[in-house]
């Protein structure tokens, strides 16, 4: 690491978070929350020179090649200042045909094409590639909300990991070995504590200060002249790994597959191997489907319980997440928001009708819930469980 990416990324870590900090401050004494117009001027300037005074130097150095690890920490530091830039509306991308942050933008698009990700920060650079440094992790604020909200996504992106390297262990092994029956039960113990953070977040993280304090850092920005879409909490492989290889969502139905495509460079790069992979893959539903005949054998009453078991778990995280989690700091939320304010809640660019929309039927969909209108794999669980005890 350079001298000047030294010097940026202390400033990410202490002079960009009191500044955030305190423009939150400022923001919450406005009757109406959302706005941030003419408030806190002189922070929003400070914010503005430093991190430009940061970067220039980078920029000019050039590509030093200090490796992945770092290119990758150096982009996440250029992403979250733009990402603050564009919750203060210092840029907004509604009224800008290129980003007026010319020498972030700049440094940002060489090193996302260099790496092969998107040139924004990405979930990982501030859940699971964000090195703590004295016990603190890069934050945009020192909000306690924000902790709680990065704490247990953090968690809980590890723990889907942990089932999604268990799936991929019993790809190898088949179905029928018995050591599959032992990945089952760390598949669905790494659920459960996936459910335990989606409780422990609904319980916990105060909804307006997370509507109105930390989602806002997670919305779309421009870089150059391309608009990319916020960060999302999964954009990560493991969760469309369980979803596939579990079978209950299958990478050849379009709506399913474009929300692949469109997070493919959001993800690290390790993560997009493996999610390739998994897309060539038979899933495991089928497999068992496929050994029906063996019904009575003890390795099908065995394994397949403990398969439909880590089935009705991602369905209940699932469930958890849309009816829980979205609606609470998301949709309800937003209908007491000013009108003005509304065609900006969302990070992932579509209104908000839209978006929730789409994650109903992706919540039916792992949930294997029978409906008319879409494809689930309802049928096909309820074979299963009727050839348990036979």
């Amino acid at each position: 690491m350079s001298q000047f990416t030294q010097l940026f990324d202390h400033w990410i870590r202490h002079d960009f978070v009191e500044i955030n900090s305190a423009l939150e401050v400022l923001y919450q004494q406005q009757a109406d929350r959302a706005n941030v117009d003419q408030v806190g001027e002189s922070l929003k300037l400070e914010l503005l020179n430093q991190g430009q005074q940061c970067i220039t130097p980078i920029l000019k150095e050039g590509n030093t090649d200090q490796g992945f690890d770092s290119a990758f920490d150096l982009l996440g530091n250029v992403g979250l200042y733009m990402a603050a830039c564009r919750r203060h509306e210092i840029t907004e991308p509604s009224r800008e045909s290129r980003s007026p942050l010319v020498e972030a933008s700049a440094l940002a698009m060489h090193i996302g094409a260099s790496i092969g990700v998107t040139p924004r920060f990405a979930t990982a650079h501030l859940t699971t590639h964000n090195q703590a440094i004295n016990g603190q992790y890069k934050r945009f604020t020192d909000l306690a909300s924000e902790q709680l909200f990065v704490d247990y996504n953090t968690r809980g992106i590890l723990a889907y990991k942990r089932v999604a390297d268990a799936l991929l262990k019993i790809k190898a092994l088949g179905v029928s070995h018995p050591i599959s029956g032992d990945l089952f039960g760390v598949a669905a113990q790494a659920m459960q504590d996936v459910i335990q953070v989606n409780k422990v977040l609904f319980e916990q993280l105060d909804s307006d200060s997370f509507f109105y304090q930390v989602r806002p850092y997670y919305k779309p920005y421009r870089v150059g002249s391309q608009v990319y879409r916020g960060a999302n909490a999964g954009d990560f492989a493991g969760i469309n790994v369980i979803d596939m290889l579990l079978g209950l969502c299958v990478a050849n139905e379009p709506s399913y597959s474009q929300m692949l495509v469109d997070k493919f460079l959001y993800m690290m790069p390790e993560d997009q191997a493996i999610l390739r992979d998994v897309m060539r893959m038979d899933s495991l539903m089928n497999e068992f489907l496929a050994a029906r005949s063996e019904h009575r054998s003890a390795w099908y009453q065995t394994n397949l319980s403990s398969f439909l078991l880590v089935c009705d778990l991602h369905g209940e995280a699932a469930k958890q997440h849309h009816d829980q989690l979205v609606s609470k700091y998301i949709a309800k939320p937003a209908l007491q928001m000013v009108e003005t304010h509304l065609d900006k809640i969302t990070a992932s660019g579509p209104p908000l009708p839209v978006l929730l929309a789409g994650l109903e039927k992706l919540r039916d969909r792992r949930a294997a819930r029978q409906r008319d209108d879409i494809v689930t794999r309802y049928d096909d669980i309820q074979q299963l469980k009727a050839s348990l005890g036979e």
